[in-house]
């Protein structure tokens, strides 16, 4: 089931986040202390305050499984003072069947309902599996930083 996150589980956040950070094959699982890092903050500190705070979740079996969120900050795939980012993870056990494609599209409505023109996010270039995906959506590399690819959605174009 995929459905808005509701602010008490705000907390929840932390836990996506660090799922969410790619390890390359051989690198080491870094500790979770790496989470109160000032770039990462900006994905979870005082979540649901800005008019671009929003989470979808999925769950199964009563048991929150994947998140899919959106804010405006100066993040890792920030191309503008107007453009929502997107952080998504799934856990382990539940990649693979379809979760993040439906958490990505819930959220790409609802952000088009709230007149947002575009979304954006960045993604490790060495992450074959995510930036397909991501292209299936039809997102679109405008930049490469780094290791990283910068990459944005017209919402409605689909």
């Amino acid at each position: 089931m995929i459905r808005e996150m509701k602010p008490n589980e705000y907390g929840e956040l932390e836990k996506f986040l660090y799922e969410a950070i790619y390890l390359p094959k051989g690198a080491l699982t870094p500790p979770r202390k790496i989470l109160e890092r000032p770039e990462l903050q900006v994905y979870v500190e005082n979540f649901g305050a800005r008019a671009a705070d929003i989470c979808f979740v999925a769950e199964v079996n009563g048991e929150i499984v994947g998140a899919c969120w959106s804010r405006i900050m100066n993040d890792y795939g920030h191309p503008d003072d107007e453009t929502p980012s997107l952080a998504l993870s799934v856990l382990k056990n539940f990649r693979r069947k379809g979760i993040a494609t439906a958490l990505l599209k819930k959220i790409f409505v609802n952000l088009a309902e709230k007149n947002f023109k575009q979304v954006s996010l960045a993604v490790q270039k060495e992450n074959s599996a995510a930036v397909k995906l991501y292209r299936k959506l039809n997102f679109k590399i405008v930049d490469e930083r780094g290791e990283e690819f910068l990459m944005v959605k017209r919402l409605g174009d689909d």
